[in-house]
């Protein structure tokens, strides 16, 4: 496992030193959209519903619609200007029993694993919470966003359990449970005896997912009795990303925008169709030209190798600087 999140578990005087990793796993098949008759894969465009326009991602604002109509938009200096949580520290606000805590505001679940030097401390709060049957309500920044989280014992590990904020619970609202229902004591101890005769040790690992190993299976006799067809080979699309255009083009944008000689060799590199002026390269060549190199060209060039700079643009220097040497004697 990779740990995603570092910092320290913080109650009273003690500061125990944990990295975070993520507890759980999806195993489902996932699956592709596409087309039926040639197997290429479905994609979506991001479109106006205005003008029917697709839209740069860098033109896309966050919106908020009030009640009565109103459209608030946030842009990403709105969005920067908010209080945002960046600490690395789980701050322990109190120590709860344990059955206090509704599971229905569990969220998602994270191991703790201490570093070497806090072996002790952590176990220390680990045996703390078992022998008092409690569970340490902390608050967390994780992702850049404050959130209400447990601390929980399973095993050796204490899991970081984060929580769902009360308000984001619903409340069962069924008229129909506000009813009084008449049962019968017969009806009550055969229910009971009922639930007895099915009663057992929770054992996870009785449990499979049934229709995911069906479906497994299904790709498996498919693939047996070969029928299969290659996967096309698509052109990655120039923006694939939700977060920032393809790479590439970024880096010829940034070219094109900065207009200097070295850009326009990286530009002609990247595939541009702009070449960069004859005359450049002869311009920077007496400057990078010295005494020694008119005698070394080939040795210059090997140092402004190993010193890190451009290769394209030493050898242009060193290819053009000849022909001015011979036009001296001249």
């Amino acid at each position: 496992m990779r740990a995603m999140w570092s910092g320290a578990v913080s109650f009273g005087l003690v500061s125990v030193p944990v990295k975070l990793y993520s507890a759980t796993t999806n195993h489902d098949i996932r699956f592709h959209q596409v087309h039926a008759t040639d197997g290429g894969r479905i994609r979506y465009k991001r479109t106006c519903s205005i003008d029917g326009e697709e839209v740069e991602y860098a033109d896309i604002v966050k919106g908020y619609e009030t009640e009565d109509g109103e459209l608030i938009t946030l842009d990403e200096s709105d969005l920067d200007s908010l209080p945002v949580a960046t600490g690395h520290e789980i701050d322990v606000i109190e120590f709860v029993p344990s059955d206090q805590i509704d599971p229905l505001l569990f969220d998602k679940s994270y191991y703790l694993e201490p570093e070497t030097k806090a072996a002790k401390p952590y176990a220390l709060l680990r045996e703390a919470l078992t022998d008092t049957d409690r569970m340490a309500v902390v608050k967390v920044a994780l992702r850049q966003r404050e959130t209400l989280a447990l601390l929980r014992v399973r095993g050796k590990a204490i899991v970081l359990q984060t929580m769902l904020w009360p308000d984001e619970v619903r409340e069962p609202e069924f008229d129909i449970l506000d009813a009084d229902v008449e049962l019968r004591p017969q009806e009550l101890q055969m229910a009971a005896s009922l639930v007895e005769s099915l009663g057992a040790d929770f054992e996870p690992s009785d449990f499979t997912d049934e229709y995911r190993d069906a479906v497994a299976e299904m790709i498996d006799r498919k693939r047996t009795t070969g029928d299969t067809r290659p996967a096309p080979v698509e052109e990655k699309p120039a923006d694939d990303g939700d977060s920032m255009t393809d790479l590439l083009t970024a880096l010829q944008r940034s070219v094109e925008a900065a207009r200097g000689g070295p850009a326009k060799k990286a530009d002609t590199a990247a595939g541009s169709d702009e070449t960069p002026a004859p005359e450049k390269a002869p311009e920077k060549a007496p400057e990078k030209a010295g005494p020694e190199e008119e005698e070394k060209p080939k040795t210059r060039a090997r140092r402004s190798t190993k010193k890190g700079k451009a290769a394209g643009d030493d050898t242009a220097a060193e290819e053009t600087a000849p022909r001015r040497r011979t036009r001296k004697p001249a």
